[in-house]
């Protein structure tokens, strides 16, 4: 069993007596990947910002070891620069802290006065980061103490920045397409190009040629040869949401991707070579449709697993780059997503079209179709459980009152049920039976999550104790079907900070939420989101 960031050593493994339990793809050695700067040592350090981790990667081996623990001070790492005496700085986005980590691996609070920081870089002993966000700041900061420089504002979304040759400090407007620099001592910053397509980091290789990476699909990668003939030149590297590059002494270019994780060596033509395989940064939701093809959703977008011809684990397939979803289903042909940040969307795969059907909501997690075809949604943040209208988008409370429901489903009946982690329990509404109250139909579960109906029995995933239950819609007694689950975080992990959800109007950072659906021949799916799978359950045979 392959080694992930869920169990390093790769022996650690689910068990169920009811269900054969195979993964469609492999587990994930990281938790996405954003920020990477070479270390010291020579290892390529990679920022991990939705769990809060950075590990140390090997790029001969490709081995990969923690260095800033989940538990650690540091909640959401975007990006990352050493200083000249080996410090390790961290752009700590959600919580907006730049932190110290020294070379014995201490932590000091530089600043927490940088609204949202991703772009981070050393200048010799000087430090330098930016905000990302509409007229977003450019600052140094002191890490010996001393109030913040701004060197300019009116950035529209910075991200990674670095300095050039001339020894000025560039950076990206995500937002204009634009790159810029400025003197590190301060005064006019300077438009140095445009229509540059959707730039996410500057960075310049060994021959100081500028190279502007691209947060699209097609991980495009511009080369502006600023100080010589001035030419343009744009390969396609098909690495899907690039996110931070960074060059070693013999001029090779390593890239991040925080869609699908991992890092990948991109020779100068765009062809590239995994050095840690990509893979799911969740995932989240988990749907099927009809004919068979598996989504998972994974945060910056909808993704396909994919197992290979024999059913061993294969790649995982990105359908397209929705940013921030996280419930899914499947129907008719369409895909109804929700992010936590407020939003309930319909996408159509073959048409490559979204549709916005509500916004607003207070963190909607699980999505389900009803028997009439409407939407019903967990809205988790105002307990509440919602219907969206199919013909006029008008959204209407199906039950409120509710600690934290995460997921719905409905029965062969059409009746509806949700998952609530807080109260431990799961639910029914039905106006007809219950009044339009929400009544227990099991207590005492511990945190379920995803939700999916199986002929006589509701399936629910308990992420507090990493088990499926099973509960009998007829008596509502509760069997533990399968034990050992790779959801949540690692065994053994500390207390950790959940860093909001919202920082200065911008995402923060994701709630966790393992999916559960149901397969037209009646199997499981389940978001094993601790390892970065999705896993297939499929009754075991009589002997």
């Amino acid at each position: 069993m392959e080694p992930s960031r869920y169990d390093d050593t790769g022996r650690r493994s689910a068990t169920s007596s009811r269900w054969e339990m195979r993964r469609l793809n492999r587990p994930n050695r990281l938790w996405g990947s954003n920020g990477v700067t070479f270390g010291p040592d020579g290892r390529l350090y990679v920022a991990q910002f939705i769990a809060g981790q950075i590990s140390a990667v090997d790029p001969a081996s490709g081995d990969v070891d923690v260095v800033v623990p989940l538990d650690g001070p540091v909640q959401a790492p975007d990006d990352l620069a050493f200083g000249a005496d080996g410090s390790m700085y961290i752009a700590d986005l959600t919580p907006g802290r730049v932190w110290r980590r020294s070379p014995k691996g201490e932590y000091t609070l530089v600043s927490d006065e940088v609204k949202v920081p991703n772009g981070i870089t050393c200048v010799g002993d000087r430090l330098f980061v930016n905000e990302m966000k509409m007229d977003g700041r450019l600052l140094e900061l002191f890490p010996d103490g001393g109030d913040p420089v701004v060197l300019t504002e009116g950035l529209a979304l910075g991200n990674a920045m670095q300095l050039g040759p001339d020894g000025y400090l560039y950076y990206p407007h995500m937002l204009t397409n634009q790159v810029w620099r400025i003197p590190p001592d301060g005064g006019a910053p300077e438009l140095v190009a445009e229509d540059v397509h959707e730039p996410v980091a500057v960075r310049f290789d060994q021959g100081g040629v500028l190279t502007v990476l691209s947060r699209g699909v097609a991980g495009i990668v511009t080369r502006i040869d600023l100080f010589g003939s001035g030419d343009r030149s744009i390969v396609t590297s098909g690495v899907v949401g690039l996110d931070n590059a960074a060059f070693d002494a013999e001029n090779r270019m390593y890239v991040s991707s925080f869609a699908s994780g991992g890092v990948t060596q991109m020779h100068p033509d765009g062809r590239i070579r995994e050095i840690v395989p990509t893979g799911l940064d969740g995932p989240y939701g988990v749907t099927i449709d009809l004919g068979g093809t598996v989504y998972a959703a994974d945060h910056y977008r909808v993704a396909r697993p994919e197992p290979t011809a024999d059913g061993e684990p294969g790649e995982v397939t990105t359908q397209e780059l929705l940013i921030f979803t996280h419930g899914i289903t499947a129907a008719d042909g369409l895909l109804h997503l929700t992010s936590q940040y407020g939003n309930v969307q319909t996408h159509d795969p073959v048409e490559k079209t979204t549709r916005q059907r509500a916004a607003g909501l207070n963190q909607p997690f699980g999505i389900a179709v009803g028997p009439d075809g409407f939407l019903v949604v967990a809205e988790s943040g105002a307990g509440r459980v919602v219907r969206i209208d199919e013909r006029d988008d008008s959204v209407t409370v199906l039950a409120e009152g509710l600690d934290h429901p995460v997921d719905v489903a409905f029965d062969v009946e059409g009746r509806c049920y949700v998952s609530d982690d807080r109260r431990g329990a799961v639910l029914r509404i039905s106006e007809g039976v219950d009044g339009g109250e929400a009544v227990a139909v099991a207590e005492g579960l511990g945190a379920p999550q995803g939700l999916a109906a199986l002929g006589d029995e509701l399936f629910t995933v308990d992420t507090e104790h990493r088990r499926l239950l099973a509960i009998s819609l007829a008596t509502g007694e509760t069997r533990v079907d399968a034990e050992d689950l790779a959801v949540g975080l690692p065994p053994g992990t500390g207390h950790t900070e959940q860093p909001a959800l919202f920082a200065h109007g911008m995402p923060g950072s994701p709630r966790q939420f393992a999916g559960l659906a149901v397969t037209p021949e009646g199997s499981l799916l389940l978001s094993a989101n601790g390892e970065g799978s999705v896993l297939k359950l499929s009754p075991r045979r009589a002997p």
